[in-house]
């Protein structure tokens, strides 16, 4: 779900909150080494988020915030920050090319470079906490 955040709204909060938890509490940001990406650069997206961000001049960037269950990819346009929010069920990750990796829920995608060390380390903690989080399939039993 693309939403607009750029004010506080209780209804858009709940919405995130239902979709991916709360925040993490500041112990447990502090016992996984932080839940933030570094700046990511935009490589391609899908059309309604290209449509944003063609409204300005600025360089196309993002963050990914690392939640209970999902994740909140955040950028800005113009004045305003938009979050695409994707709980983990629906969230598909892609390493394509060198250095690319791409995020997917539903028809939205956003394809950000990974070109250095601290970005490459954060995409493996998301998967790996995805992996330890993830409920247990069928097959597993």
């Amino acid at each position: 779900m693309l939403l607009n955040v750029s004010y506080t709204d209780k209804q858009v909060t709940k919405k995130i909150d239902e979709a991916v938890g709360k925040p993490f509490k500041l112990r447990e940001r502090w016992d996984m080494g932080g839940i933030g990406s570094p700046r990511l650069f935009i490589t391609e997206t899908s059309v309604e988020i290209r449509n944003l961000l063609i409204l300005d001049n600025n360089r196309d960037q993002c963050n990914i915030e690392l939640r209970p269950n999902g994740i909140i990819v955040r950028f800005r346009s113009l004045l305003d920050t938009f979050a695409l929010v994707i709980p983990f069920y629906k969230l598909t990750l892609y390493k394509g090319d060198i250095g690319i990796y791409s995020i997917y829920r539903d028809h939205y995608f956003i394809k950000v470079k990974a070109d250095t060390k601290a970005i490459q380390k954060f995409f493996i903690k998301l998967q790996n906490y995805r992996a330890d989080n993830a409920p247990t399939s069928i097959e597993d039993l």
